[in-house]
């Protein structure tokens, strides 16, 4: 799912000083991987639909389908991607917060009923 040599740049790329690119960079594969393996399948689902939608969807056994771009542009659709991914997992906790709290309200019970 996560590629670490992804983060491999060369110094003359002109990242020098990107604090976010030297501090995944000072991760290990493991925790990317597990950063990267905890995203839902429903939030997986959404980033893969919409980067074929940005890149065009065409299907790859009746057609030959090829996409260029440049590493800005890729790092662009990539910077583009995380923040959705972020998004989504904010707004599926707050789905889930709202749930747990509704859930809740339904089970607590009201001492006005128990005629005490």
């Amino acid at each position: 799912m996560f590629n670490p040599e992804f983060l491999t740049t060369d110094s003359n790329d002109g990242h020098e000083g990107n604090a976010l690119i030297e501090y995944l960079q000072d991760q290990s594969p493991d925790v990317l991987q597990r950063v990267a393996k905890s995203a839902s399948t429903d939030i997986q689902d959404i980033i893969r639909h919409n980067v074929q939608g940005l890149l065009g969807m065409l299907p790859g056994e009746q057609f030959e389908v090829k996409v260029t771009s440049s590493r800005d542009q890729l790092a662009n659709l990539l910077a583009s991607a995380m923040m959705t991914g972020y998004f989504l997992r904010q707004m599926e906790q707050r789905k889930e917060l709202e749930e747990s709290l509704i859930s809740d309200q339904e089970m607590a019970v009201d001492t006005d009923d128990l005629n005490l």
